[in-house]
């Protein structure tokens, strides 16, 4: 919405205001209900000759759900995994290194493909030494006649509250993102370019860190909107906490008030868990003072 660009300002205002102001429980159902009328049955999928193939060979469309391949783990994958996440800190300890080096010396270190490179190049090469230990269970469209089998199996109900919440809580985190950054004066911006920085170092080096004190304190708000709002997911038939514990088990015992509290002290836990590391993260973006 701070674009230039007049047709992406106009898309995202008209995004940010559909999506913030209808409830989240109605676009549930709606994905939900575009997702089963509209993609085919798995039986299109069937057969020596089916219907539709599968998408890249791999991935298969369906109004039960999405069905993917399955990583295979054979001996040595947890090597590759572990390389992965020392790559994925080897880059926070990289940019870090760039950052302070930029404030300390003036020097700008390139961050982009470095960060590719750290991502990458380790965890392919660690993929090929240990013998590719990881390989992909594809869905098999003739293992059985009525049903896809193989793979795994990412139900439309699960899809319709991750692409619910997800297009729900992006239109409010933006309006939180768009708000910090018109929190700063454009001076900030006016005079880091009169210094010759680009757009992106600009924001990325003068307007976000003072933005983000403005931003975080509603966006632990969202998402603890999020956590609760999963809940909602009873609606399509997700089987979640809330419609296990406090449906299929209070049923089963009739213990009514246990499975409440129990229910109550899980979202606690949660929402209290998500605060806290929040908190923690806002306090170290917080203005340090003398």
């Amino acid at each position: 919405r701070l674009s230039n660009n007049w047709l992406v300002r106009k898309l995202m205002a008209f995004y940010v205001e559909i999506f913030r102001n209808v409830p989240v429980l109605i676009w549930i159902i709606i994905i939900f209900t575009v997702l089963t009328a509209v993609l085919p049955g798995s039986r299109a999928y069937l057969g020596a000759e089916p219907e539709k193939e599968l998408f890249l060979g791999y991935f298969a469309f369906t109004n039960r759900g999405v069905y993917a391949p399955a990583p295979i783990w054979n001996a040595g994958s947890g090597v590759v995994i572990a390389v992965f996440i020392a790559s994925i800190i080897g880059i926070f300890a990289y940019r870090r290194y760039a950052k302070n080096l930029l404030y300390a010396t003036g020097k700008l270190l390139p961050t982009g493909w470095p960060t590719l490179a750290i991502l990458i190049v380790p965890t392919v090469l660690a993929f090929f030494i240990m013998g590719q230990p990881i390989g992909l269970d594809a869905p098999d469209p003739l293992a059985n006649r009525f049903n896809l089998k193989g793979g795994i199996q990412i139900g439309a109900p699960l899809i319709a509250l991750w692409f619910a919440l997800s297009i729900y809580t992006g239109a409010f985190i933006a309006e939180n993102v768009r708000a910090g950054i018109q929190a700063v004066s454009k001076g900030q911006t006016e005079a880091a370019a009169a210094l010759g920085l680009r757009s992106g170092r600009i924001m990325n080096l003068v307007v976000l860190p003072q933005a983000l004190r403005v931003i975080i304190p509603p966006l632990i708000s969202n998402y603890l909107n999020i956590t609760k709002n999963t809940s909602l997911a009873i609606a399509v038939g997700y089987a979640d906490i809330t419609a296990t514990l406090g449906g299929i088990t209070l049923n089963q015992t009739g213990r009514a008030i246990e499975c409440v509290l129990l229910l109550m002290l899980f979202y606690l836990v949660i929402s209290l868990g998500i605060s806290m590391l929040m908190n923690v993260y806002n306090n170290a973006m917080k203005l340090k003072e003398r």
